[in-house]
C-alpha cells in the first residue's frame, strides 16, 4: 500500500468519531505564531482553574476539564518548546519567546464533559489536538509551486518596487553582466545568490513580506547547499521559452532552472505534502499594525503576500472520501494580532481593516461555503487599558513597558476601517510601538479574545 495512503488510513482511524483535530497556525514572520501557540497551550492547561475563557462555550458551561501534553505522533519532529517559551515570559523582566527556527509539533489531550447526557454518552470525553509550528519564512514558498523558473523570474522582477530595488543594488549590478546563455560558473552563481539573499534579508528587516525563496531568509540545514544558490534571472524578455529550453545544460539559465526545480520538488513540495495537506482547521495570523507602521509600500506588499499564500491552501468540507484522498481545511479563522497595541475601542476597526485586507480571499472562501471568521486578539497581553483626563476631556490610552524598559502611557492612534488611500498615508499619525509582555502573575497568561478564537476553532468538537 502506498505510504501516503497508509498514513491517511492511520489518521482516519485515529480520528474515530472526530476525536482528533489537526490545527494549522499560519502566519508570516513576526505575526505572533509562537506567542499564539504558547498561549493556546497555556489557556487549555489552566482550563477550569485560573484561565479566563468565558467565550469558549465548554469552559463557560463548566464542562472543560483541562488538557495535558502527550507524546506526539511523529517522533522525528522536535516538540514545540512550550516550557522554554513559558519560562521566558516568567523572567524578571519578562521577555518574548524566541521566534521559530524550524518545524515543531505538540499534541494535547483535552478532556471535557459532553454537553448532553444519555445512556450511550460517556461521562467524560477526550479530544486530541495536534498543533504545528514552522518558520513563517518557509510559508512564502508555497505559491512558488505555481511557477516554472521562467515565470517565477519574471514575477519576481515585476514585484521589485522602488524600495526593494535599492536593497538589491548589489545583485542588480551583478545581473547586468550576466546572460542566460553564459557558461555557468559555480563560484560566481554562489556569490550572486548571496547578494540576492542579502537583499531579501534587508527587505524583511524593512517590513516587507512578499519575499521568495523563503529558505533564503532562514536556510537552516540547507545553508551553503547548491539548492539555495539560485535567483531570478533578468533579461529574459528577449528570449522565448523554446530558445531558453534549447540552451545547453552548462548554461546559466539551465543551471538555475535545474536548481529551481530541485528546490520545488525536494524542499517546498514535501514540506506542503507532509504537513499542510492533512489539516482540519486553520488560523491565519496577520500583523496588520506592523504593516501600517511600515508604510504604504509595505502594506500593499503584505496584502499581495497573504492573497497568494491563501491560494496555496485547500479548503472544503470533510467527508470519508476527502479524508482519505483529498483532505481539506473545513473551518478558518483570520486574526489581527497584537490587539493590545491599540486601545479597546479600536479593536472593531482593526477587524474591519483585516477583512478589507483579505477581501478577495474571503470572497472566494464564502463562495465555496467555507466557514470563516475574523478576530482581533492578543495571545499574550503586553499593555493595560487606561483613561487619561486632561482639561475635562477623557482620552483612552495604553500603559505598558517598552522593550528597553521605559514605562509608556500613550494613545497610539486610530486604525482605518478600510484600505488606506494616498490621503490617509499623507496625514497618518499613529505609532503602534513594541512592548514587553506584562509581568508574570499566577495562573494562565493574560490575553484578549483567545477564548473566542478557541471557541471558533475547536468549540464544536467539545459539545
Amino acid at each position: 500500500m502506498p505510504q501516503d495512503l497508509t498514513r491517511d488510513l492511520i489518521d482516519l482511524i485515529e480520528r474515530g468519531r472526530d476525536r482528533q483535530l489537526r490545527l494549522a497556525v499560519t502566519g508570516l514572520s513576526r505575526a505572533g505564531k509562537t506567542a499564539f501557540l504558547t498561549s493556546l497551550v497555556d489557556q487549555l492547561r489552566h482550563a477550569g482553574l485560573e484561565a479566563r475563557l468565558d467565550l469558549l462555550g465548554a469552559s463557560r458551561e463548566g464542562r472543560l476539564l483541562g488538557a495535558q501534553r502527550v507524546a506526539q505522533q511523529d517522533l522525528g519532529v522536535p516538540r514545540f518548546p512550550f516550557d522554554q517559551a513559558r519560562a521566558a515570559l516568567a523572567e524578571s523582566p519578562p521577555s518574548w519567546p524566541k521566534p521559530t527556527k524550524g518545524i515543531s509539533e505538540l499534541r494535547l489531550k483535552i478532556r471535557y464533559r459532553p454537553g448532553s447526557q444519555g445512556w450511550l454518552r460517556p461521562d467524560t470525553a477526550e479530544l486530541t489536538l495536534d498543533l504545528f509550528d514552522y518558520p513563517g519564512e518557509w510559508l512564502l514558498d508555497l505559491p512558488l509551486l505555481e511557477h516554472d523558473f521562467l515565470s517565477w523570474s519574471r514575477a519576481q522582477i515585476d514585484d521589485v518596487g522602488l524600495s526593494r530595488r535599492d536593497m538589491l543594488a548589489d545583485w542588480r549590478a551583478e545581473m547586468a553582466t550576466l546572460a542566460p546563455d553564459d557558461d555557468a560558473d559555480e563560484a560566481r552563481l554562489a556569490a550572486i545568490s548571496e547578494h540576492y539573499a542579502k537583499g531579501l534579508r534587508a527587505a524583511r528587516e524593512a517590513g516587507f513580506s512578499n519575499l521568495q525563496p523563503g529558505r533564503f531568509l532562514l536556510p537552516g540545514e540547507l545553508d551553503g547547499a547548491p539548492v539555495l544558490q539560485f535567483f531570478p534571472l533578468t533579461g529574459l524578455n528577449d528570449w522565448t521559452p523554446e530558445t531558453l529550453s534549447a540552451l545547453p545544460d552548462t548554461s546559466v539559465y539551465a543551471t538555475l532552472a535545474k536548481r529551481f526545480g530541485y528546490y520545488q520538488s525536494h524542499i517546498v513540495r514535501p514540506f506542503y505534502r507532509q504537513h499542510f495537506r492533512r489539516f482540519d482547521r486553520q488560523i491565519v495570523l496577520v500583523d496588520v499594525l506592523g504593516a501600517l507602521n511600515a508604510g504604504p509600500e509595505r502594506f500593499e506588499d503584505l496584502s499581495q503576500a497573504l492573497t497568494r499564500l491563501m491560494q496555496s491552501f485547500n479548503y472544503g468540507s470533510r467527508s470519508l472520501f476527502s479524508r482519505l484522498f483529498t483532505p481539506r481545511i473545513d473551518r478558518l479563522a483570520i486574526a489581527a494580532t497584537k490587539a493590545d497595541h491599540v486601545t479597546p475601542e479600536q479593536h472593531t476597526r482593526l477587524v474591519s481593516l483585516l477583512e478589507a485586507l483579505l477581501a478577495e480571499p474571503l470572497k472566494n472562501l464564502k463562495y465555496a461555503n467555507i466557514p470563516v471568521k475574523a478576530f482581533s486578539l492578543a495571545a499574550i497581553r503586553a499593555t493595560e487599558a487606561r483613561e487619561v483626563n486632561h482639561q475635562g476631556r477623557t482620552t483612552p490610552a495604553l500603559k505598558g513597558t517598552s522593550l528597553t524598559g521605559e514605562p509608556l502611557l500613550s494613545f497610539p492612534g486610530e486604525v482605518p476601517t478600510h484600505l488606506p488611500d494616498a490621503s490617509f498615508w499623507a496625514r497618518q499619525g499613529f505609532d503602534f510601538g513594541a512592548y514587553r509582555p506584562l509581568p508574570a502573575t499566577p495562573g494562565a497568561l493574560p490575553h484578549i479574545r483567545m477564548d473566542a478564537a478557541l471557541d471558533w476553532l475547536i468549540g464544536d468538537k467539545l459539545r
